[in-house]
């Protein structure tokens, strides 16, 4: 933290001069994963302005993205985040069990158990759907090319892994046997999810990219007339959370700052940035506001299909598990 050395005088009425404390220069390191770049540069201004007119500090933050699981993994080898935006929850405890760098207790420091916005796992097809993609099903037959990333390393990739996982339990399928077909139509896995984006809309790869809602919205925006997004019949509802690493606060003295940046994201202000980078915000009134780019769809809750998230982690990513059983990497190797 940069202090500003020269102090201001103000001279009062009644003829004795004051100083005022100094301006600061703070700056704040944000560790995310792979498709929130586009969310964190608008919000960042958004917060900037915001402490500058409550504090009169200058604070810039900078960024960091990549697979949920890299990023974390990154933040155990000292990576200096002072927050974490993560994927998903085991990220964070990998952070916390690992490194030892953040409160055990993050998940209650802010609402909703510390995810300020959510999202859903959704398809974005070629405009006219060649394939005649309409839901999960489509997605094991011969032929159909699949584009995700890999879910040792992408959070994204385990939120699309269960959602397969869970709509094939829920209608009666054997779920292992299901997810083994759709990733054997998976050529390459990136290790992210915007990796997986390029690799499907810029590389012209695949027939369908399962998809962070989110993500899919933005490759519609910006091209409209190449993309479309086909909502499955049901799929799981995403959390995405968010934490203070805190050794890196106290030892860089940005926690008030750090503290204030995450709960800024809850804020009318903060939740109507996540609306127009196309997650889904926790405030109603502007989650009604937006509701016109999220048609309803049926969500189910990684909680009550699959138990405990740590538990989740270990029995379905962690070496020797489920992913591991059903799936065997082709020649090409994962970019």
């Amino acid at each position: 933290m940069k202090k500003i050395l020269t102090p201001v005088l103000v001279t009062l009425a009644l003829g004795f001069s004051v100083s005022l404390a100094p301006a600061k220069d703070v700056a704040l390191l944000n560790v995310s994963y792979d498709p929130t770049r586009e969310l964190y540069q608008d919000y960042n201004q958004v917060f900037a302005d915001y402490w500058k007119k409550k504090t009169g500090d200058d604070v810039t933050i900078t960024q960091s993205h990549g697979g949920s699981g890299k990023q974390a993994r990154a933040v155990i080898d000292g990576l200096s985040a002072d927050v974490v935006t993560l994927g998903l929850p085991p990220d964070i405890n990998s952070i916390v069990n690992t490194a030892h760098t953040i409160n055990p207790k993050w998940e209650g420091l802010y609402p909703d158990h510390s995810t300020p916005y959510t999202s859903t796992i959704v398809f974005l097809v070629r405009k006219g759907n060649p394939k005649g993609v309409k839901d999960w099903p489509d997605l094991v037959k011969s032929g159909i090319e699949v584009v995700t990333p890999n879910p040792k390393t992408s959070g994204g990739a385990r939120w699309n892994f269960l959602a397969a996982y869970g709509y094939a339990k829920n209608t009666g399928q054997e779920p292992k046997a299901f997810v083994k077909a759709l990733y054997g139509n998976v050529k390459v896995l990136d290790t992210g999810a915007r990796g997986s984006t390029v690799t499907f809309t810029e590389r012209g790869e695949g027939d369908v990219l399962i998809a962070w809602e989110n993500e899919a919205l933005l490759s519609v925006k910006g091209a409209p007339d190449q993309f479309e997004i086909v909502y499955p019949s049901q799929t799981i509802l995403a959390e995405p959370p968010v934490a203070v690493v805190d050794a890196n606060v106290d030892k860089h003295g940005t926690r008030d700052v750090a503290v204030a940046y995450l709960q800024y994201l809850y804020s009318p202000e903060g939740q109507d940035v996540i609306a127009r980078n196309y997650y889904r915000p926790r405030d109603k009134a502007v989650l009604a506001k937006y509701s016109s780019q999220y048609p309803p769809i049926k969500l189910f809750t990684e909680a009550e299909q699959f138990g405990p998230w740590d538990k989740v982690q270990k029995d379905y990513f962690g070496d020797g598990g489920v992913f591991d059983e059903i799936y065997k990497a082709p020649a090409t190797a994962a970019k």
